[in-house]
């Protein structure tokens, strides 16, 4: 049985391993002002973030289409997969998981989407285990399985510069009730599950690090 891997570059799966296992990565889209980036591509993270500050208004990010899924999809059967496992991030916080699933309603049992319930390498880890597991000869149910294992163990925690970016993002309902009080704090948080969960705060980097130390 041959196991094809989709997820999307939110995941941050290092190219070297994509290659590797040929997990294919649809990359979300960048909006600034009234021009659309695909990401890592037409714009890096590094670039990203070092103008983000002075954007005005502040920039957006949207999901790939469908059709770019359904391309992907059909990449990978026609090269002889004979089904096709797609993980993405919760669908509480980016759109990405829906459109993979809407995308996935062409090709009936042969694609499974599943959600990853969390982002950057807390996806990528669960996408880079299914597709090693698979190499070593793992049926379906058996990667799923793993897939399963490792979303409730793997944990994702996080020292935040500021929480203005979340705030503005409208996802997080404590980020909007606390921003005046925890403006000029660095926050530390936790995603579990698709649900950002705020773990305490820091006044400094240095005493961020240490908590952030203290809660891995």
């Amino acid at each position: 049985m041959k196991i094809g891997f989709v997820t999307d570059s939110t995941a941050d799966v290092p190219a070297d391993l994509a290659g590797q296992h040929g997990i294919e990565i649809v990359p979300a889209l960048v909006n600034i002002g009234s021009n659309s980036y695909t990401d890592g591509i037409e714009i890096s993270r590094e670039k990203f973030y070092a103008r983000l500050p002075d954007l005005k208004p502040p920039p957006t990010t949207s999901s790939p289409s469908v059709g770019s899924f359904q391309e992907r999809y059909e990449k990978l059967l026609r090269a002889g997969a004979d089904f096709v496992i797609s993980i993405h991030p919760p669908n509480e916080l980016s759109g990405i998981y829906n459109a993979a699933r809407l995308a996935a309603e062409a090709f009936g049992e042969r694609v499974k989407v599943l959600d990853s319930g969390q982002l950057s390498l807390g996806l990528g880890f669960q996408v880079i285990m299914a597709a090693e597991a698979a190499a070593r000869g793992a049926i379906l149910n058996e990667v799923t399985a793993l897939v399963d294992s490792v979303r409730q163990r793997v944990r994702l925690v996080a020292l935040l510069d500021t929480i203005e970016y979340i705030h503005r993002s409208g996802r997080v309902s404590w980020a909007m009730a606390r921003i005046g009080s925890l403006l000029r704090l660095q926050p530390l948080i936790e995603l579990r599950y698709g649900i950002v969960h705020r773990l305490g705060q820091a006044r400094t980097r240095l005493q961020g690090i240490e908590r952030l130390v203290d809660a891995l």
